[in-house]
């Protein structure tokens, strides 16, 4: 999967850009505020729906201006695809080879994006919901029924809660008891399944990034006890749920933690070290995809200098020289050309929002 071509307008401060991309590296440098971070930025929503940053969405257009526009031609199982997302105040719209489509889902599956950022370390010590985020991104793309099972399940889940808080029949709450069952049960077998497969490659990962962090594991919990079925553990709860009307165990609930041998639990973890924990789930992420889909996702590092000691960058870049991913890099200067052999490699400029190639 590459990015062939990327056009930015009025996100951010980036008031314009065009930007041809080639495969291998290619590296946005430019001073702190210039725009780097907004060309990864685009990239990312093309493939999430919404920003790594946490900002309101209106704020990522530029101000004065009424409306953004993200446009990208991407190459992917041997053909090329036109994607547009824009926004307006309080709406977005997609469009894929030009024409509009009603659901953001269809644009979100044609192109994926792994992204390592300065926020990436709530992945690690941030709320369950990133954890989950960072799964259900995956089956999205790997499992075909996910999307249906997932909002149904929602609803179900919607269902139930406002019947707890208006105190509603016991009848009526085995009826929606019942389908959280049927469709928790595949949710959290996919997720299980995934992080089985996802392991042995962080540990892969784990051995030539952090060594010093001795082996990883990840540990999945559910969201219900694993002694119980889901009807038996809604059931369990169904007092303690009325009195606080929500739904307190099902996938919604799910959570997984990574551990290592010199850091048994997260609170032994530094910041430096939850953020290289991050990386590696976010790399290890990346060569799943690779495995289930048979090509690479797009690899984004946002400042990745001012997030890794020198060290750490170098093992990183030798990395990724040796897979054939397509890297975007953004930093305050190019990194160390020692570093990336083998790897086509292009340099851009960025400089109030207008980026320039060097390279």
């Amino acid at each position: 999967m590459e990015l062939c071509e990327l056009r930015l307008a009025n996100l951010r401060n980036v008031v314009n850009a065009e930007i041809s991309l080639g495969a291998g590296v290619s590296e946005f440098v430019g001073a702190n505020g210039a725009g780097k971070t907004s060309v990864l930025e685009a990239v990312y929503m093309l493939s999430h729906g919404r920003s790594f940053r946490s900002v309101k969405r209106d704020s990522l257009i530029r101000f004065g201006e009424q409306s953004l526009e993200i446009f990208a031609v991407i190459s992917a199982e041997g053909m090329h695809r036109r994607l547009g997302l824009s926004r307006r105040r309080g709406d977005w719209a997609a469009r894929l080879d030009g024409v509009e489509i009603s659901s953001l889902a269809e644009l979100l599956r044609e192109i994926a994006v792994v992204c390592f950022e300065p926020g990436s370390h709530a992945l690690i010590s941030g709320a369950a919901e990133e954890r989950r985020h960072f799964v259900d991104w995956a089956l999205f793309h790997v499992e075909p029924t996910y999307v249906e099972v997932a909002r149904r399940y929602r609803r179900a889940l919607s269902q139930r809660n406002a019947l707890l808080r208006q105190g509603g029949r016991d009848e009526d709450l085995d009826i929606w008891d019942a389908e959280l069952a049927r469709t928790a049960s595949s949710l959290a077998g996919w997720r299980g399944d995934y992080l089985a497969l996802l392991d042995p490659l962080v540990a892969e990962i784990g051995a030539v990034l952090a060594s010093e962090l001795g082996a990883p594991e990840l540990r999945y919990s559910r969201g219900w006890a694993a002694e119980l079925t889901l009807i038996d553990a809604l059931a369990e709860r169904r007092s303690r749920d009325r009195e606080r009307a929500h739904t307190s165990v099902g996938p919604h609930r799910a959570d997984w933690r990574i551990s290592f041998e010199a850091a048994p639990e997260r609170e032994h973890l530094s910041r430096g070290q939850e953020k290289l924990a991050a990386l590696l789930c976010l790399l290890a992420q990346a060569r799943l995809f690779r495995e289930q889909r048979g090509e690479w996702p797009v690899i984004c590092l946002d400042d990745l200098a001012s997030e890794l000691d020198s060290s750490h960058q170098e093992a990183v870049a030798c990395w990724l020289d040796s897979i054939d991913a397509q890297v975007l890099i953004t930093g305050t200067a190019p990194m160390p050309t020692e570093f990336m052999r083998r790897r086509k490699h292009a340099v851009f400029h960025v400089e109030q929002g207008s980026v320039t190639r060097l390279l």
